[in-house]
């Protein structure tokens, strides 16, 4: 991931890179990320991330909804296009990252029981920069609260 352009800078020249290839598939993907990626602006946000974190969660709903409907043929497109929209965000922090984080914010929060679960789901969150699935996050706060 190249961090000196904007997000949707480097989409605009993905855009013509698989025009020019003949990549119909990432073609579609990557206008409709960019377009999402302009609305926002417009609207006056600037966090491309979040952004891009809301398309690929939204496009991962929709895979599975496909799928539990018996439409693999849809399902596989839009696992395409929530992969090519990962290739633009950063990593997701692995299980034993997590973990650390997890542990730390017990540490520092020091829980009384299930009730402050959410404290301590806002402090993972936060330093995980975004880089974390919130449902993943909640699971591994309620483990290490019960």
């Amino acid at each position: 991931m190249d961090g000196g352009l904007p997000i949707a800078e480097r989409i605009k020249t993905d855009v013509a890179a698989a025009l020019k290839a003949g990549d119909r598939d990432r073609v579609g993907a990557l206008r409709l990320v960019l377009s999402e990626l302009q609305r926002a602006a417009k609207d006056g946000s600037d966090d491309e991330l979040a952004v891009l974190r809301r398309e690929r969660k939204r496009r991962r709903e929709s895979e599975q909804a496909y799928r539990d409907a018996g439409r693999t043929d849809l399902a596989e497109g839009e696992a395409f296009e929530a992969s090519v929209i990962a290739g633009y965000l950063p990593a997701e922090l692995d299980d034993a990252e997590l973990d650390a984080l997890v542990a730390a914010a017990v540490a520092e929060i020091a829980p009384e029981g299930p009730r402050d679960m959410g404290r301590v789901i806002k402090h993972v969150m936060a330093a995980a920069g975004g880089r974390a699935d919130g449902r993943k996050v909640s699971t591994k706060v309620k483990e290490a609260l019960s």
